[in-house]
């Protein structure tokens, strides 16, 4: 029987008491599976007959969800989801991390459809035999899909639409984006589809991007997001690294008299110099440049530190760095429960944890943000 969902999706059952990981699975699920991965001390199965199911699954509502690798949960009712994700999280964080398993942590859930502004497609074939869609579950075959219920409504329009408006010769992966007023941009640059620059209003700021660069997905709970990365704080300096195209360094430098915006991405780095011109922010200094290379530039007892990684998390090296330069906050936002609760252990000697916050940014997915202030204990 499934015992529990752990950070990522899976459902966690043990098979003499070795622990294996099935996917699509539910708390309490009765289920037969096949082995498909097994190391010396875990396993990795799939469903091959549900006996009994758990309670709060469902049928899947979209009719790709077999096959398409999109997607993790929807065989779950969208509240418990949230239920379930927050408390894997939780565990991933305390028992990885050293947490006090008694740390209040915040749950923030917005829409569970029609949420994402933003995806990568892939095409297969040609002419009449092409295909548009995602790759499949453990799989790279593309499953054609002509509608995705998790998409904008303006971008799932888009989609159904798709494969009669690519060349002969399509690109193999495709970006999409939907902007502001139903506008929508695409990379590589494509006959027939809008390319180039678009704005998303977030708060009082409207950031202007194109589909090759990285950013949130959820509409709704982004204003939401950068609320909580950013508080009430203020300050003479502020430091963003990994800052994209400055979701939070233009707001940063309504708070702080200087502002350091690091981004390794060159076509990111010229949308956030583009976007501090905008709004005049003259002191939003921008360094396009890796972090790992920037990093020993990081000053002593800076007001503040804003790092929002991707999925692997910090490098030792940046770990070091603010342990030594101790900031005197620190936001760390992170999408995956494991790098973030290393890092965190390798931190906690040095800050005080104020607040977690975990956001269903992801809904249907087994993935979560969490939104983690520290403050220096030195401060």
């Amino acid at each position: 029987m499934v015992e529990k969902l752990v950070a990522g999706g899976d459902g966690l059952a043990r098979f003499e008491g070795i622990p294996i990981f099935v996917a699509r699975t539910a708390p309490g699920d009765r289920v037969r599976v096949r082995l498909v991965e097994r190391r010396a001390d875990y396993g990795r199965a799939e469903i091959v007959e549900i006996l009994e199911p758990g309670p709060g699954r469902r049928e899947a509502p979209c009719p790709h969800f077999d096959n398409c690798g999109g997607c993790d949960l929807q065989h779950l009712e969208d509240d418990l989801q949230v239920e379930l994700k927050a408390r894997a999280f939780r565990e991933t964080l305390c028992r990885l991390g050293g947490l006090d398993s008694s740390l209040p942590m915040e749950v923030v859930a917005g829409a569970p459809w029609g949420y994402r502004v933003r995806t990568q497609v892939h095409t297969a074939g040609e002419g009449d035999d092409l295909k548009v869609g995602y790759r499949g579950r453990r799989s790279d075959e593309v499953v054609r899909v002509e509608s995705c219920p998790v998409l904008v409504p303006e971008l799932d329009i888009w989609l159904a639409d798709l494969a009669e408006q690519l060349p002969e010769a399509p690109p193999r992966r495709l970006d999409l984006l939907a902007g502001d007023q139903e506008t929508l941009s695409t990379a590589p640059v494509t006959p027939n589809l809008p390319h180039g620059s678009l704005s998303i209003s977030v708060g009082e700021f409207s950031y202007e991007l194109d589909a090759r660069c990285f950013f949130q997905a959820h509409r709704q709970l982004l204003p939401g997001l950068v609320e909580l990365v950013l508080g009430d704080w203020t300050g003479d300096a502020a430091f963003d690294l990994y800052a994209g195209i400055g979701l939070f360094s233009l707001p940063l430098a309504r708070r702080y008299k200087q502002v350091v915006a690091v981004e390794g991405d060159r076509v990111a780095s010229r949308y956030v110099r583009r976007n501090a011109r905008r709004y005049r922010l003259d002191h939003l200094r921008v360094v396009s440049s890796a972090v790992e290379s920037w990093i020993p530039n990081l000053p002593p007892a800076a007001d503040r530190l804003i790092v929002d990684p991707p999925r692997p998390g910090l490098s030792k090296q940046i770990r070091h760095q603010i342990r030594h330069c101790r900031p005197r906050r620190l936001t760390y936002v992170s999408c995956h429960a494991a790098a973030l609760a290393r890092d965190l252990k390798d931190l906690i000697a040095h800050y005080a944890i104020e607040q977690v916050t975990l956001l269903d940014m992801f809904p249907q997915t087994g993935h979560m943000e969490a939104v983690v202030q520290l403050s220096s204990l030195s401060s």
